[in-house]
């Protein structure tokens, strides 16, 4: 059975270095046997992969793409946190953020780019509970933000 690190390598991903807090907050915070994941937004090499509303300057497609990219980084804070990726037993919850423009309804969809990607790198483990919550303004103005909960041992 392959590592979550494997099934990355599978994919062609690297994991990126965490992204550096823009505010007061940790990346992430380990109780007990949960860590949980501050919201990730899509930085790449510490810059937006993309700015704008959902469904007026970002087409639902890249905006799910996006939700890809915070899902890798919040699996990189995750490794930071634990160590390997094989210590996560269960991927608990993942709640996005869509910044949408108001016709936009189909923060499920865009939010959908995410959970792919964890169900891709942790298999049975990555089946989730979710939210995908349409709101009205993101930091740096990006479409998408993510943050989980995983359960470790």
């Amino acid at each position: 059975m392959a590592t979550p690190e494997e099934r990355l390598a599978a994919l062609g991903l690297e994991l990126p270095e965490v992204v550096k807090p823009l505010a007061a907050y940790t990346p992430t915070v380990r109780t007990g046997d949960h860590v949980y994941v501050s919201g990730q937004v899509p930085l790449v090499d510490g810059a937006p992969a993309g700015t704008g509303k959902v469904g007026a300057e970002v087409t639902p497609e890249r905006a799910a793409e996006l939700a890809r990219i915070c899902a890798l980084n919040g699996i990189a804070a995750v490794k930071a946190e634990v160590g390997e990726l094989s210590a996560v037993r269960r991927v608990v919850k993942l709640v996005g953020f869509v910044a949408s423009d108001p016709s936009f309804s189909g923060q499920p969809q865009v939010i959908n780019g995410a959970s792919e990607l964890i169900g891709e790198v942790f298999g049975e483990a990555g089946v989730h509970a979710r939210s995908a919550v349409g709101v009205a303004a993101l930091p740096l103005d990006v479409p998408v933000e993510v943050e989980m909960i995983v359960e470790v041992g």
